[in-house]
């Protein structure tokens, strides 16, 4: 039980592969104008079945030049609420992206009595990722290997930013991803038609745009593959609701609260 719900909530970070959208004309997003917002805070609620078992919050915490790149921090906070038979989930995902998101970085931490991680340091100019994994208290490191690598590859988190970039119009992806030490790929479908969509945090429709697709690394997490999402018709394309299948069935994340200065889901204009 305690995997299925891990695998709940860390797919949703995973495959929250969520969008980025863009100014709008009366029918179509256009992808011209498009924002990574630093310090933006996004919230949402993960649904099972009619029940709601946890949290996931996004920041986008900094932005740095670093060896003549531009990179920005972003940090996934994954915690299961209390009183869940057999739940006790608190994990942080980390990521470093230039303004292509590609990963220059990923941390992946399981808080417990001793926190274990793992981490990816993308070495751009030696061609290699490598690969360290350990405990944060006792400091016991048990794996710290490097491997070759020939072209860009997302994390599990910067996954979720390129997607936000490219939402509104009409294309596939297929994203190389370098995920449980294993070169993958995410196919992605985008569209441009607008929709509309409704949560309980406002009382109208929301403007969106869609996309969906499969991952291919199915397993690890009880995920059988396929997702879909809606993001907000507007510049900060922010992720309104996703759905997606696990072994146990479905589980859908919906917009809770956010922190963006200015920003409310756009209306849904018929």
């Amino acid at each position: 039980m305690k995997n299925n719900l891990t695998a709940l909530l860390l797919i949703a970070v995973l495959l929250f592969v969520f969008t980025f959208s863009l100014l709008f004309t009366e029918t179509y997003a256009q992808p011209n104008q498009k924002k990574i917002e630093v310090g933006e805070e996004i919230t949402y609620v993960v649904k099972y079945l009619s029940f709601e078992i946890g949290e996931i919050k996004l920041i986008v915490q900094k932005e740095q030049l670093v060896d003549g790149d531009t990179l920005y921090s972003a940090i996934a906070y994954i915690n299961s609420y209390e009183g869940i038979p057999f739940v006790d989930l608190h994990q942080i995902y980390e990521t470093k992206f230039d303004t292509k998101q590609i990963s220059h970085y990923f941390k992946g931490s399981v808080l417990a009595e001793d926190t274990t991680y793992t981490q990816y340091h993308f070495n751009k100019k030696k061609n290699n990722i490598q690969i360290v994994k350990g405990r944060e208290r006792t400091n016991d490191i048990w794996t710290d290997t490097t491997i070759a690598y020939n072209r860009d590859y997302q994390d599990g988190l910067s996954l979720f930013y390129f997607a936000r970039m490219r939402t509104g119009k009409e294309k596939k992806e297929n994203v190389p991803v370098f995920i449980n030490e294993k070169y993958e790929k995410t196919y992605i479908n985008f569209y441009k038609e607008v929709e509309d969509m409704e949560i309980d945090a406002v009382d109208y429709y929301i403007s969106c745009v869609r996309l969906d697709g499969e991952t291919e690394f199915r397993g690890i997490f009880g995920l059988t593959g396929y997702f879909e999402g809606w993001f907000s018709n507007d510049q900060y394309a922010v992720p309104i609701v996703a759905k997606m299948q696990v072994l146990i069935g479905s589980i859908t994340l919906e917009l809770k609260h956010w922190k963006k200065k200015g920003w409310m889901p756009p209306k849904y204009q018929d």
